[in-house]
């Protein structure tokens, strides 16, 4: 019986997905076989036994791939060298690496065009302007953007069998408590960092997750924090190393145990974000600046992430995801950087917090050996928001009610297959909290101009510009040939199509969500 299955299951052709079950479903019979062959000797020829394993062991906890998804900050789409080989001049060898071993999606995009709302889309599978964020970014000392009782994809993990871990930068908000009080810590202007020994009453521990260590956002990096509590201040030239050891721990531990229990790990880098601090071994590495030297840095940090995962021998049963939160900052020295032939952006227009491309189309890409073809590239859409209901088709569940509103799987792309979405388009969202909307080779943009930091910015555009910006992106990928006036059909369909993906509560299909908002402005003066 196991050898016509195995001729069946692992010969060419046979869906990957039921090759790589069999494999696990075989490893696993080893260690339960003695069970069933005894249970057959008592009961039932061992044929039957074998059978009831397959029934009962098929889908165990040990079967469900280790996740890792690995997210850098304010990493160009071309600041990879794989995805901007003319004009990319920072080597990137470990994401290269990991392009050549896996799947690279050359249309992925964040939430956002910047830090938080991203971090919430991806955590949620909800856009973040459905939240009582409208724009910008929080600053830390509030309570937690994700609302007590909404699902997020790591509780959901974890209420499947997971161990989930967070190492890196959270910038969803939370409180500090006084250790000793248990009074709230407020933020002032002259102190932006908690003491030691302050408490988190709603972090990370209380959003699904089981371990934190990291820090809320950049402008309080000092303030080292492990689990619910602030455990350190240090300099942050020691963050990047920091994170790449505890995730690097966070993979060790978990390898002896991940047979019986499989693990989801976290890690939203600080990095390449300001403050731009490279450590002293890599500074001048690139020959560039310090933001490439400290890109190479965190190339470097995840390929020992990596290296992590293989040596333990996790390499098979482990799902790694490379990408990052939106586009590069102009903080970079952009100047600098092009003087240099590097062009962060790549072919895209614009950069962090902006409307157009160049502000939240993202690296991504993909490894699962033996699932996911190496050296693969996938042209399909896809969002950050769509890691939920990913990892739910990856188990074979159903999305939790009343949760990942706007998130569509991607693991038909993964097999190499078009992705079956209920979602009609893509919406993005820039710094200053204008909308987009993306349907097939059209951009609706509800800009005048970036919406973000680059020029023109919506002050600067000229009086007699369009109210919105329409682009075919398959004729004009770099958004230089506005359409609006041109093709007014065409921006009707797309901004009712908006319209109705904005009210309705979701994007995807299934009863009406709601807004944490009563009203939402897609249309913003400024």
């Amino acid at each position: 019986m196991i050898a016509s299955m195995t001729n069946s299951l692992l010969k060419k052709g046979a869906d990957p997905l039921r090759r790589f079950e069999f494999t696990m479903f075989q490893q696993r019979f080893q260690r339960v076989r003695p069970r069933f062959q005894q249970a057959a000797k008592r009961h039932l020829s061992s044929s039957i036994a074998i059978g009831l394993a397959l029934l009962v062991c098929g889908f165990a906890e040990a079967d469900k791939p280790n996740i890792v998804v690995v997210l850098c900050d304010d990493l160009g789409y071309g600041d990879v060298q794989c995805l901007n080989p003319e004009r990319g001049k920072i080597p990137t060898p470990c994401i290269d690496a990991l392009a050549k071993d896996g799947m690279t999606f050359t249309d992925a995009h964040s939430g956002s065009s910047v830090c938080t709302p991203t971090r919430y889309g991806l955590l949620t599978g909800r856009y973040s302007w459905r939240s009582k964020l409208q724009k910008g970014v929080v600053q830390g000392f509030e309570p937690c953007l994700i609302a007590e009782g909404r699902p997020t994809v790591a509780g959901f993990l974890k209420s499947h069998g997971y161990h989930a871990g967070i190492v890196g930068k959270w910038h969803l908000n939370f409180q500090y408590t006084d250790s000793v009080t248990g009074a709230s810590l407020k933020r002032s202007k002259t102190n932006t960092l908690a003491g030691v020994g302050s408490k988190i009453p709603d972090g990370p521990n209380s959003r699904g997750f089981d371990y934190f260590h990291g820090f809320h956002h950049a402008r309080d990096m000092k303030a080292v924090i492990e689990d619910n509590e602030v455990i350190a201040h240090d300099d942050e030239i020691n963050m990047l190393p920091r994170l790449t050891r505890k995730a690097v721990e966070f993979i060790d531990e978990r390898a002896t145990t991940a047979v019986d229990q499989p693990f989801f790990l976290y890690v939203p880098l600080g990095s390449p974000h300001s403050p731009i601090v490279p450590s002293k071994q890599w500074q001048g590495k690139s020959g560039i600046n310090a933001y490439a030297d400290f890109v190479m840095q965190t190339d470097a940090g995840f390929g020992e992430i990596v290296s992590a995962i293989d040596r333990n021998g996790l390499r098979d049963n482990t799902l790694v995801i490379f990408s990052s939160d939106n586009g590069c900052s102009k903080v970079a020295n952009f100047k600098q950087l092009q003087d240099h032939g590097h062009f962060p952006s790549a072919h895209l227009r614009g950069s962090k917090a902006d409307i157009w491309d160049g502000g939240h189309r993202i690296p991504f890409i993909v490894r699962w050996p033996g699932q996911v073809a190496s050296g693969s590239t996938s042209d399909q859409t896809i969002c950050l928001t769509d890691l939920f209901a990913t990892c739910a088709e990856l188990l074979g569940e159903s999305l939790p009610e009343g949760s990942a509103e706007d998130s569509v799987s991607f693991v038909p792309a993964l097999k190499g297959n078009p992705i079956v979405s209920t979602r009609v388009g893509v919406v993005h969202h820039s710094f200053s909290g204008h909308f987009a909307y993306r349907l097939g080779q059209w951009k609706l943009c509800l800009a005048k101009a970036s919406g973000g930091w680059s020029k023109p910015t919506e002050k600067d555009a000229a009086k007699d510009s369009p109210v919105a910006q329409l682009y075919d992106l398959d004729a004009d990928p770099g958004e230089t040939n506005n359409l609006y006036t041109s093709k007014p059909e065409v921006a009707e369909r797309l901004l009712k199509q908006l319209e109705a993906d904005v009210s309705r509560g979701r994007s995807t299909a299934g009863g009406d969500g709601m807004n944490d908002l009563d009203e939402i402005n897609l249309w913003k003066t400024r």
